[in-house]
């Protein structure tokens, strides 16, 4: 099981929170739904209306102290994690 930092944004709203999932797309929507099944998740307004669409995104929570690399890919600065084998 690995620890997954959800953020939703729908309908002028925001919800923040962590799920326990295995890492794959099935298990990670399935413990969302439980999660919001368990109506514990504080929802905060946005304090604006957008039409842009209703999104949920995720990522993996790793308690690593290493510092995050970045790379440049067409003219776009991206986090590329640490090395190869993980060695600095």
């Amino acid at each position: 099981m690995k620890k997954f930092l959800v953020n939703i944004w729908a309908y002028d709203h925001h919800a923040k929170f962590e799920v326990l999932a295995e890492d794959n797309a099935l298990s990670i929507e399935q413990s969302i739904l439980d999660k919001l099944g368990e109506k514990s998740i504080k929802w905060e307004s946005t304090g604006m209306f957008s039409d842009t669409p209703k999104r949920i995104t995720y990522e993996e929570v790793i308690n690593d102290a290493r510092p995050i690399h970045y790379k440049t890919v067409l003219g776009v600065k991206v986090a590329t994690g640490t090395p190869e084998g993980g060695q600095i």
